[in-house]
């Protein structure tokens, strides 16, 4: 059965928000493990796990029997996270091929982000899955494993980001034509890319609650010039897309790169990461254009442009007004 006509596109923005909301309700932030070999059988061990709305996310973490702790963990709440760190110690070679486990992962969507460092010079980066939840310490990875691990990092924060996937769908509504629309998302992967880089490698530093705000207003504001552009009203944004998508792009940027920082860059493999990252940002936005670009296609062509404006195009901006002024609202009161 088929959706009327009408309903199609704002249909669209609300299966996008609930989509997204799913994945919140999960917390699509990786956890993360840090194990740092300090001195000959001693390693410093940090665990942090992401907390939504109070709630810590199940997972637990299994070190090998090898390992005995030499202090206590000394939890800190952050207001994002749960942190543990502490002290462990374990014979020479103990851990080579030794396996650390995520119990309570295989029940979620989330991921873990490990990273070892020992003194002899193996370092890894691995992201383990949920079908997964294990990995074998001091198995050297090389540069394609990090790629893989920050690149998969990169997709899955833009799919199960609602509101990038938001911004990114009023962008498709407002822009008319297959290459003004390549030329909107190409400044808005320009200006994000650079404010990510920025952010990431600590040039710039900007608090990440105001940062999240702004990208749910910034959301209302698109959704504000689909209104405008429906009702046959001049815009800047109809006029020049690009242009505002990359005034846009540099704030979302400072989005993206809080995701990226909460677990940081691999010392060895800095410039890897952060492109691969970016890529992935880039490939999950390609994937979400792909999906939704047609669909917007066959109803203006199924019912004309003139039905689009008139009808789907106000009740898709309002769905999507909604979605992001809740959005602000919860945030701004979040940080205030």
């Amino acid at each position: 059965m088929t959706l009327p006509g009408r309903k199609l596109v704002a249909a669209l923005a609300v299966c996008v928000a609930s989509l997204g909301g799913e994945a919140e309700a999960h917390d699509a932030r990786p956890a993360y493990l840090q194990i740092r070999e300090i001195t000959p059988g001693r390693y410093d061990v940090l665990w942090r796990t992401p907390v939504l709305s109070g709630m810590r996310l199940p997972v637990s973490l299994r070190l090998p029997e090898a390992m005995r702790s030499v202090t206590e963990r000394a939890p800190q709440e952050l207001s994002d996270s749960l942190v543990e760190r502490r002290l462990v110690e374990a014979h020479a070679g103990a851990l080579v091929g030794a396996r650390v486990e995520f119990p309570g992962l295989e029940a979620t969507i989330t991921d873990v982000l490990v990273r070892t460092s020992l003194l002899d010079g193996t370092r890894s980066t691995t992201l383990v899955r949920p079908s997964r939840p294990w990995v074998e310490i001091g198995i050297a990875r090389g540069p394609l494993q990090v790629a893989g691990a920050y690149l998969l990092h990169g997709v899955e924060h833009i799919l199960l980001g609602p509101d990038h996937l938001l911004f990114v769908l009023a962008l498709v509504l407002i822009v008319g034509g297959t290459k003004r629309l390549l030329w909107t998302i190409t400044a808005f992967t320009l200006a994000h890319s650079v404010t990510l880089a920025l952010a990431a490698l600590g040039v710039v530093r900007v608090p990440g609650p105001p940062v999240e705000a702004a990208v749910a207003l910034s959301i209302l504001l698109l959704a504000a010039e689909i209104l405008r552009l429906a009702r046959g009203e001049p815009s800047l944004t109809a006029r020049r897309p690009w242009l505002v998508a990359f005034c846009f792009g540099l704030l979302h940027g400072f989005g993206f790169a809080g995701a990226l920082t909460a677990v940081g860059l691999p010392p060895g493999d800095v410039p890897l990461a952060l492109f691969a990252f970016n890529v992935g940002v880039e490939l999950g936005q390609l994937a979400f254009i792909a999906l939704v670009l047609p669909i917007v296609v066959l109803a203006g062509r199924k019912q004309g442009r003139p039905w689009l404006e008139r009808h789907a195009l106000p009740s898709a901006a309002r769905a999507i007004g909604v979605l992001a002024a809740f959005w602000f609202f919860e945030r701004l009161a979040g940080f205030v």
